[in-house]
Parts: C-alpha cells; sequence; structure tokens
C-alpha cells in the first residue's frame, strides 16, 4: 500500500525541483526526503525521478504517480473538510498568506466582518507576495493564500488548487507634480523616464514591464523597492515615475505628485485553496467574507 506522506514528498519535489529545496518545506533533513522518495519508488517499482545537476525531474512514471497524487491529497482535504463540518468545527484558527495591499484592502476588513458572523474563526495573517504565498499554501504553511496573477503562476486547472477570483486592480500613472505631463502623460509618452518600481521577481514588476513592453519599450528601472509608499516618496522628490496599484494609493498620502487613470495593466487578484478543503467550516466563511468585500471595493 502506498503511504500518502511519500505522495507529499514526491509533490513537494515535484513542486520545488531539488531534493533540499522540498526538505525544507517539508521540514524534513534532506537525507529523510530521499529515503521517502527510495521507499515510494519501492512500493511503485519504477523509478520516479532522474537527476539533472543539482536538481531531478520526474520521469514518465513519476508524472503519472504525481497526478494520482493530487487527486489522493484533494480527497484527503475534503475528508477532513466533511469531518471537520460534520463535528461542526466552527471554531479554530486559519492561516492566510497575502501581500500588503490586499491586507489593507480586503483581508482585514473580511476579517472584522467574521468577528461578527463566525467569532470562533480565528485569522492568522503572514505577508507574503504572490509568488511566496502559493508556495507557503501548497507546502502547508498556509490554509488560504490570497495573490495575482503572474508569470508561472499555476492556472485556474491546477489540480493542486481551487481559486476564487476577488477582484481586478488597475495601475496608475503617478508622476512628480510638476512634470510637464503630469496632467496629460500616457504610458507611451514616459518611455524615455527614469522608471521605480519593485524589484524583479515581484509579481508587479513582471506587470509593469509587459505592459511597458507592450506600449512599445523598455522601462528604465533605475530606483527599486518592494514597499509602493517608498516609489511614490521617491516620485514626490523628482526621481523618476512609476505605474502602482490603485488600492495601493488609496488612504496614501500623496505629497508632491500627480495620478493619472490612463488605459494600461492590472492586475487580477484571487484566494486559493488547497483543492478539497473549499468546504472545510472554517474555510469556507472567510471566503465568502472576502467575496463580500472584494464586491464592494469599486476599483475601477
Amino acid at each position: 500500500m502506498i503511504d500518502t506522506r511519500r505522495l507529499r514528498t514526491l509533490r513537494a519535489v515535484a513542486d520545488h525541483g531539488t531534493v533540499t529545496a522540498a526538505a525544507a518545506a517539508l521540514h524534513l533533513t534532506p537525507s529523510a526526503v530521499s529515503q521517502q522518495l527510495a521507499a515510494l519508488e519501492h512500493e511503485v517499482g519504477h523509478r520516479l525521478l532522474t537527476r539533472d545537476g543539482r536538481g531531478v525531474h520526474l520521469t514518465a512514471v513519476g508524472k503519472i504517480m504525481l497526478g494520482h497524487a493530487n487527486e489522493v491529497l484533494a480527497q484527503l482535504e475534503r475528508a477532513e473538510a466533511e469531518v471537520a463540518a460534520y463535528t461542526s468545527g466552527e471554531a479554530g484558527e486559519v492561516t492566510v498568506a497575502c501581500f500588503a495591499t490586499a491586507i489593507s484592502a480586503v483581508l482585514s476588513p473580511a476579517i472584522a466582518a467574521l468577528r461578527e458572523t463566525s467569532p470562533g474563526v480565528r485569522v492568522r495573517v503572514q505577508d507574503a507576495e504572490g509568488d511566496h504565498s502559493l508556495a507557503m499554501l501548497l507546502d502547508g504553511q498556509a490554509d488560504l493564500a490570497i495573490t495575482v496573477e503572474y508569470r508561472g503562476a499555476p492556472d485556474a486547472a491546477d489540480p493542486r488548487l481551487s481559486r476564487r477570483p476577488l477582484y481586478a486592480e488597475p495601475f496608475d500613472l503617478v508622476l512628480p507634480r510638476d512634470h510637464p505631463l503630469a496632467a496629460s502623460a500616457t504610458l507611451t509618452s514616459l518611455a524615455s523616464e527614469t522608471w521605480i518600481g519593485p524589484y524583479p521577481g515581484n509579481p508587479v514588476h513582471d506587470v509593469i514591464t509587459f505592459a511597458c513592453q507592450q506600449a512599445g519599450f523598455t522601462p528604465g528601472l533605475v530606483h527599486c523597492s518592494d514597499d509602493f509608499r517608498a516609489v511614490v516618496a521617491l516620485v514626490g522628490a523628482g526621481a523618476g515615475v512609476a505605474l502602482v496599484p490603485r488600492l495601493a494609493l488609496r488612504d496614501m498620502a500623496l505629497p508632491g505628485v500627480a495620478v493619472r487613470q490612463t488605459p494600461g495593466p492590472e492586475r487580477r487578484v484571487f484566494a486559493a485553496v488547497r483543492r478539497g478543503s473549499d468546504a472545510h467550516p472554517l474555510l469556507r466563511p472567510l471566503l465568502a467574507a472576502l467575496r463580500e468585500v472584494a464586491g464592494s471595493l469599486g476599483t475601477g
């Protein structure tokens, strides 16, 4: 009989690409992960992995097993959700990995609403960029992730995840108030400007770069910060121009800057849980509260 713990190990290795990274995610030693994989190969009777330099790749049989692992683990999540529902598990803690703007815009109001509707649900928040929050969810470090569409993100058909769209957020141009184009700037008109934005690897960096490329240029990104308040402060100091998500500008002091709403990129924000856990009595009210808050945002 195949041990489900070994299936989790196989999926972690497939997700992370190395035994060492998978071990860190699973809070195991690399040797323990290797032993789990060797035992699984013995159970299956076939090699599941091949080594390529420092990384590993699934064999054809390994890919077959990964597909079944996703189904089995999703079914286990459903079983846990049903048992929790049967025992009316309406009290407990949910860990949410979420990026800063969404913490302010949707997660915090949802937590406030839950205090009235589901007071037994306690939410533990971990600030994480979109590309990190999904990894935390899949590794079991979070129960729910709020993240954005980004290059390389798992798509809606990913068998490991269930996704719930929340909102689409436009980006606005932010320029120094005394900039000659402060009242009329378009993305194309700022092609030769110095740009300020997040570091490569941040999903917003990809959105901005792609939007500029679609407009016919590559932005000259000179100043980098993942903190949008810092980005706006640099714009106000005359250091350059920026594209900033609209909700990040809400309730922010904007000294010395002009904000232009112009046709351009947007980021699509969604909530994700491990497939099969949607009906868990702790997650169900939180997902409902998030959708209700997101529906009232008015980001357009």
